[in-house]
């Protein structure tokens, strides 16, 4: 009775260990960790006003948040289309520049720098979300009718949907008039938190909703794990599939959003460059399988974080922006070998030998 009970006691601590949460925390953890030795300012959260008079909060956190919540937008897209295809999309950099064109075409019109705005931000933001949604159809049409693997049927948009987002517009930079659309990329007046982590908490409150209210989850995992299976027990794979690729695009349109707010224009050649590699990375450190099936959005989320979390810090001290996808290089690195399978197998023997001896002395 009492092993019962201290086996019972033991469970919590177990789960959490065998948790994907465990992965993407404990490298929070040792993020923490290194930050509060080499520099306890790291922490320092000042409330100040900016050039309006309005009060922001600043900080390396805040500013890890701010910075970090369009890759933790994309991370649950890339979530879904990653358990439900078995693949990446790797044109979401690429995508945010059609959406964010798009955008900028209804604002502004056929002007390049007008007076005001052509249209209401809400019908802008709307044709962006149309557009993100028709690129995630594309992708995922490809990859669920025409049986293209993913990585190969995103390499389209890849390499020209920065082209074809320069041609919605002409090949110019639309320059969006008034304070009102910086919001979204800055700071409500009165409200001192980053508009764009308050948009991404948004985006996590409604996945959550989907996820607890409709099966979504249950299907996306089912046609990743088995697609026949699925498909016998009446499910549409390839319908499951496109609809992961337009919940991406949908993902791709609120980034593209923030992007383009941020600095009311938009550069077609470098907006959200390598972002999509940054978002597989949080999937990956999340402990998603990268070949499908089981998925845990929160893991990705909070992996997303912790990427812009490690890029804030090597920006705090002093690391060379071009030295950055090095250092995640070797995050990737290492994330590869504690999955593999000879890693997993040694841990595996490992654990049980504690068992084994934690029962002999019981």
């Amino acid at each position: 009775m009492a092993k019962n009970t201290a086996a019972k006691k033991q469970n919590p601590l177990s789960s959490l260990l065998h948790s994907q949460m465990m992965i993407p925390l404990v490298a929070l953890a040792l993020l923490l960790v290194f930050n509060l030795i080499m520099d306890p300012t790291f922490f320092r959260i000042t409330l100040g006003t900016n050039s309006d008079g309005n009060p922001v909060l600043s900080g390396n956190l805040i500013s890890a948040l701010n910075n970090g919540s369009e890759l933790a937008i994309l991370a649950i897209g890339m979530t879904l289309v990653t358990a439900a295809s078995g693949g990446q999309d790797i044109s979401v950099g690429a995508t945010i520049a059609i959406s964010g064109s798009a955008m900028l075409r209804v604002l502004c019109g056929t002007e390049s720098s007008p007076s005001s705005l052509a249209a209401p931000i809400i019908l802008g933001f709307l044709v962006a979300v149309l557009a993100g949604m028709l690129c995630g159809a594309f992708n995922g049409i490809l990859v669920a009718t025409f049986r293209i693997q993913p990585m190969i049927a995103t390499l389209i948009l890849y390499t020209a949907g920065r082209s074809i987002a320069a041609w919605i517009n002409n090949n110019q930079l639309p320059i969006v008039p008034g304070k009102a659309f910086t919001y979204f990329g800055g700071f409500i007046p009165g409200i001192p938190m980053p508009t764009p982590f308050l948009i991404a908490v948004l985006c996590i409150i409604v996945i959550a909703l989907v996820m607890k209210f409709t099966n979504l989850g249950l299907y996306i995992q089912s046609v990743g794990i088995n697609e026949n299976a699925a498909k016998l027990n009446g499910l549409k794979p390839a319908f499951i599939k496109i609809l992961s690729f337009v919940i991406l695009g949908v993902c791709v349109a609120v980034a593209a959003l923030i992007k383009c707010s941020r600095t009311s224009t938009i550069n077609y050649s470098v907006v959200a460059q390598n972002i999509e590699m940054d978002a597989i990375l949080a999937v990956a450190l999340g402990g998603n399988n990268l070949g499908g099936g089981k998925f845990n959005i929160w893991a990705s989320v909070v992996a997303a974080y912790v990427i812009q979390l490690l890029t804030t810090t090597l920006y705090k001290f002093k690391v060379s922006s071009d030295a950055l996808p090095a250092y995640k290089a070797v995050v990737v690195i290492l994330l590869i070998v504690f999955s593999s399978p000879v890693v997993k197998e040694k841990l595996s023997q490992i654990s049980k030998r504690r068992k084994a001896a934690a029962k002999e002395v019981g």
